[in-house]
């Protein structure tokens, strides 16, 4: 396998930042683009990265936050080439504007993607109007929960206006990429760590609809989110990104962090990026800047079975609040995550609305919001 990564300016111009030797344009089947919204948008970046990859399948998705392996966040496009050496891919797209049945997706996904020699799947989702606990559910459901899945759901810096993702094509609204990995010859590692501590009792959800919170315990969900956020209440919907919460399915379920993009302050519900079942267990959660530094080097480590001197590409997905939270420090939890892998990993990836990985228990997928997700690719 080898890579190559360059940045892409406003006007338009290509920078190579990294490359593997003897690396060919003309072999790359694969190329990973990230970039804020607005900036894809009057780049348009597609016509001339496929004139340098003429025969690469090229994904665009836009970010809260773009990563290079300088381990910035950086303000140009970053696209990642890979050419595989024994491995093939295939693509496929939806638009979920023009047929919102999810069902859908996964029939296409099935069709389109499914063979015996299927490794993995990569998604890349619109954020702004998908369920993305209904997005993996139906993903798990067309693959029998077999296939390891990751990804995420594109994200509009601290807008939360709209998100593009596109397929060979510029980036356009409601748009869904899956790319299969296929072969015996390539192989993956996973890792999703949050870092977020727990604050408050932890309380019973006696409403919602799918993903739509309406009441914990006998409190409408918006009054009580307020009371605990105190001065920060001003400020919702951008605050929550600060507080998340924690849910479990039933008392014994491990916790998973979902956050929040809307809030209804006549019905006072909010708006969640995955479900929150009637019945389950919802439990507040802030930020402490060393620990979420920590939980990306735990999910580095937990993708690295062990040292590699082979060239690997290290796609990173963390959450838009994370970014917020940690601030000027944001590239420390990009640093300790290079300083595990070494210089024969290449790391890529975006800030994002919402982190799709497999977990330990659950082969297929997970929806995560507020982590460090990680998913390592590379050939032998």
């Amino acid at each position: 396998m080898k890579l190559q990564q360059l940045l892409i300016t406003k006007k338009n111009s290509h920078r190579i930042v990294s490359s593997s030797d003897a690396f060919e344009p003309s072999q790359a089947q694969l190329v990973l683009v990230f970039g804020q919204r607005t900036l894809l948008e009057k780049t348009l970046p597609y016509q001339g990265l496929q004139s340098s990859f003429p025969n690469a399948q090229i994904i665009i998705c836009s970010s809260s936050g773009q990563i290079s392996n300088n381990c910035n966040v950086e303000s140009d496009i970053v696209a990642t080439a890979i050419s595989f050496d024994k491995s093939s891919i295939k693509a496929t797209e939806i638009d979920i504007l023009s047929n919102n049945n999810i069902d859908d997706l996964g029939e296409k996904i099935k069709h389109d993607l499914l063979t015996p020699d299927l490794k993995s799947i990569l998604i890349l989702s619109e954020g702004s109007y998908i369920n993305g606990t209904e997005l993996i559910n139906e993903l798990i459901n067309q693959t029998n929960g077999l296939v390891p899945i990751f990804g995420g759901l594109a994200g509009d810096e601290y807008n939360f206006k709209k998100t593009i993702v596109g397929l060979n094509a510029d980036a356009t609204s409601g748009k869904i990429v899956a790319i299969g990995f296929y072969g015996n010859h390539i192989h993956f590692g996973y890792g999703s760590e949050g870092g977020w501590g727990d604050f408050g009792p932890e309380r019973e959800v006696t409403q919602s609809e799918k993903n739509i919170l309406y009441k914990v315990g006998d409190r409408f969900a918006l009054d009580l989110y307020k009371e605990y956020l105190g001065k920060y209440a001003e400020e919702l919907p951008g605050s929550s990104l600060y507080f998340p919460l924690s849910m479990k399915e039933n008392i014994d379920s491990t916790p998973v962090v979902r956050t929040i993009l809307s809030i209804d302050e006549e019905k006072k519900s909010m708006t969640f990026a995955g479900n929150i079942p009637t019945g389950s267990y919802v439990r507040l959660m802030k930020g402490n800047i060393d620990k979420l530094i920590d939980a990306s080097s735990s999910a580095a480590l937990k993708t690295l079975k062990e040292p590699s001197t082979k060239t690997q590409l290290a796609l990173l997905v963390s959450c838009v609040g994370r970014r917020i939270v940690l601030g000027e420090r944001v590239s420390e939890e990009l640093e300790v995550v290079k300083e595990i892998f070494g210089k024969n990993t290449i790391l890529c990836g975006f800030y994002s609305y919402g982190e799709i990985s497999p977990t330990l228990k659950n082969v297929a997928c997970e929806l995560h919001n507020q982590t460090m997700t990680i998913a390592t690719i590379f050939e032998e």
